[in-house]
């Protein structure tokens, strides 16, 4: 089971009335909806930070290494 905590949220009303229409048309509540979108918000932070992590392990395991500068910005953008 999991812990879970309350927390208290001020909201416009006529913001909590649409969003309240909204849950009851899913079958949901305002709390069940703001359950779903934190475990979203925290659920896509960690997937991030795991493949920046992945991403950082393969940079330092590869062999490949960057040469030296030779363009200055004023070149890149010349037309």
């Amino acid at each position: 089971m999991c812990d879970m905590k309350n927390i208290t949220l001020s909201v416009d009303e006529k913001v909590l009335q649409a969003v309240r229409r909204y849950a009851a048309e899913r079958e949901s509540s305002v709390n069940g909806l703001v359950r779903e979108f934190l475990a979203a918000i925290a659920e896509r932070e960690d997937r991030a930070r795991n493949a920046r992590r992945r991403i950082e392990q393969l940079s330092r395991r590869s062999k490949a290494r960057l040469g030296p500068k030779t363009w200055d910005r004023e070149s890149l953008h010349d037309r």
